[in-house]
């Protein structure tokens, strides 16, 4: 698993801790925490559960692409550390991988789970609409919703690359709609926390996606 961090220390923690049944049953072995300029106690969650850092802090493609290179799994999952992904989905990913597997190497695909909010009302409800038409119809999951594929897979199509913006739904674009599956199983996503009001300012900036 690839984990791209900024200041994302309380959703890192989160993140983090809805992983550890899947560690303890094995479907997760690895978890790379790439370092994008981190300035809180990000890293020291990070180091606190294991997790493999490394140094990033250029293009997020660069970065991504670095730490699939980096990663001793033949399989490789993409996630935003504000994603906390629900109890038990490690076992309908691990139903997809055994069907992958089976299908022999034309049948390879990749996989993006739902896209949720934990909020009440209109406004997160309306976040998850067009969270799953652009997923689904435009066949762009982002970082949010995860994408777990076949390192195999994720070489043949290029991997992420050095761009300025989504690198996220590039990848997913070149993968293709064909080859994308969408799990039933939720990616909890927390929304960004504000920073810290600075000295003199009546209100703090909100932190920058990672």
């Amino acid at each position: 698993m690839v984990l791209p961090i900024r200041n994302d220390e309380v959703a890192l923690a989160h993140a983090l801790a809805a992983l550890v049944p899947a560690a303890a049953d094995g479907s997760i072995r690895e978890v790379i925490v790439v370092d994008r300029g981190a300035d809180d106690g990000s890293i020291a969650v990070a180091d606190a559960a294991g997790c493999r850092i490394l140094r990033g802090g250029g293009l997020l493609g660069a970065d991504l692409a670095q730490a699939a290179r980096d990663a001793r799994s033949d399989w490789l999952l993409f996630l935003s550390p504000r994603s906390m992904l629900e109890p038990g989905w490690q076992r309908e990913a691990h139903d997809f991988m055994e069907r992958v597997a089976m299908s022999g190497a034309g049948g390879e695909r990749a996989a993006a789970f739902r896209h949720a909010r934990p909020e009440f009302g209109f406004a997160a409800r309306l976040a998850e609409f067009g969270a799953a038409l652009r997923s689904r119809l435009l066949a762009s999951p982002g970082l949010e919703e995860g994408l777990l594929l076949p390192a195999r897979l994720y070489g043949a199509v290029g991997g992420h690359r050095a761009i300025p913006g989504p690198t996220d739904v590039d990848l997913a674009r070149r993968i293709g709609r064909s080859r994308l599956v969408f799990l039933r199983a939720r990616a909890v996503v927390r929304r960004a926390e504000p920073e810290p009001a600075a000295a003199g300012a009546p209100f703090g900036n909100h932190a920058v996606e990672s």
